[in-house]
């Protein structure tokens, strides 16, 4: 019979739990650990959306939640400081470094290395984009795959069920903090723990906020990332992606500053299901056998609201204007976007849709701010390249990135609550695969320094 004390428990098996558990295991291995999490374990994690286009997950979708979080989806770590989040200014940056060298030698651990790194690197490029206003932001990357991905997790998660005892399927109703840790009522029954980690990600934002209420921890800040997704013709950034997989562009105004997101050489675009909103995402080539012939990426500009709730109905208001209760995306040309006129059909365009979405004007259902920003990076990108975008150019409405509220931790992630801890895009730290990673290596070392008694 298994018991229902541990010395750790970690809820969320996300990826930043996946890196905290393993480190935890790998430095004591007396310490004992308890993972819970509200979806499924990997190999269970299947949504229709995937085959039919259509969610009938019961609950969550398992797209999202289960073992490894969103580290399944595409498996792209970015090994920088330069985006991704904080971490490197709560640890500093060489140590944050380190930590990702470290993510990268586990992924390789588990298979990773059939899959080369890549550098989007390039000094030239750099000094050419400050001519034109902008900034090149540069990472190694290994970018896995999703098939890849699945698998490497699903290694690990064969090590780890050897040391760790996992709960599926199993919502934490409420924490209760006595003298000797925590207590924890769930849907499967009580447990408790010495410390606590939570590391539920975006997907469990509002579940956070409740319980972060009612152990008087007060969530700060919260940002939200909003912007257009852009598709255009295949070659046109060539000369800026001739070198590179991806080149990451960022443009700084007094007003605002904007940054590419998930830029997608001969990938498509599908829809994006989050928060019950409907959202332009792109897709990498390598998840379908015929490459398209476009590129696609989003152009974010970062807000903070005063409060997580302000920011999603912020959020809610604009897209789930678009979505108008039946997934719709808005889609316009360059051209008609610049005359400030409706586009009519797509049927003679040059640059084909690779997502089915209704034509109309992106101005009137997208807020100025990211109007503006578009206009402005789309200038500075000719600059760049000497040359005019393609009217044809698609623009999408309305992409978005959600972050959690931000709740005060130390330098080892520890709450005001002692023996608290908050670990990944939790922390408010990080917003990466590579950096979550990184924070649950640090913070999994730390606490396996520590003396436990089961």
């Amino acid at each position: 019979m298994q018991s229902n004390h541990h010395d750790i428990t970690i809820i969320g098996a996300g990826v930043s739990s996946v890196f905290l558990a393993y480190t935890l295991m790998k430095h004591n291995e007396h310490i004992s650990i308890h993972m819970i999490d509200l979806g499924k374990e990997l190999r269970e994690r299947t949504c229709s959306l995937d085959e039919v286009g259509v969610c009938t997950c019961e609950g969550m979708c398992s797209k999202y939640i289960g073992f490894a979080g969103l580290g399944k989806s595409e498996g792209k770590f970015n090994y920088t400081n330069d985006f991704g989040g904080e971490l490197g200014r709560k640890i500093g940056e060489q140590t944050t470094f380190d930590l990702m060298q470290e993510v990268d030698d586990i992924l390789c651990e588990f298979g990773g290395d059939i899959i080369p790194t890549y550098s989007t690197k390039n000094e030239k490029l750099s000094l050419r984009a400050q001519m034109a206003d902008m900034k090149v932001l540069s990472t190694e990357v290994r970018h896995l795959g999703t098939r890849l991905a699945n698998e490497i997790f699903q290694k690990m998660y064969e090590v780890m069920k050897n040391r760790i005892m996992f709960s599926f399927e199993t919502h934490v109703e409420r924490i209760f903090k006595n003298e000797d840790g925590f207590r924890l009522k769930s849907n499967i029954g009580d447990f408790t723990t010495g410390k606590l980690i939570i590391g539920t990600g975006m997907s469990g934002s509002t579940w956070l906020k409740e319980q972060a209420g009612s152990l008087g921890l007060l969530p700060g800040k919260t940002r939200l990332d909003m912007g257009i997704r852009v598709e255009m013709k295949g070659d046109q950034l060539e000369s800026i992606l001739g070198d590179t997989f991806e080149t990451k562009l960022k443009i700084e105004r007094d007003s605002f500053r904007a940054t590419t997101y998930c830029m997608n050489p001969r990938g498509r675009i599908i829809r994006k299901h989050q928060h019950g909103l409907v959202m332009p995402d792109g897709q990498n080539a390598r998840e379908k056998d015929t490459p398209s012939a476009n590129l696609n990426f989003s152009l974010f500009v970062p807000r903070y609201f005063q409060s997580h709730d302000e920011a999603m109905e912020f959020a809610v208001n604009i897209i789930g204007g678009i979505n108008q209760e039946r997934e719709r995306i808005v889609v316009q040309r360059l051209e008609d976007f610049k005359l400030h006129r409706n586009t009519e059909t797509l049927e003679e365009n040059l640059v084909g849709p690779s997502l089915n979405g209704e034509c109309g004007n992106v101005r009137e259902e997208v807020p100025e701010l990211y109007v503006m920003a578009l206009e402005e990076f789309l200038a500075s990108v000719e600059e760049l390249i000497g040359e005019t975008i393609h009217p044809d150019t698609l623009l999408y409405g309305l992409d978005a990135k959600f972050y959690e509220p931000t709740l005060p931790t130390d330098e080892n992630f520890e709450t005001d609550v002692s023996n608290l801890y908050l670990v990944g895009d939790c922390s408010g730290e990080t917003h990466s695969l590579s950096q979550a990673a990184a924070s649950g290596i640090y913070l999994g070392k730390h606490l396996g320094k520590i003396g436990f008694t089961s």
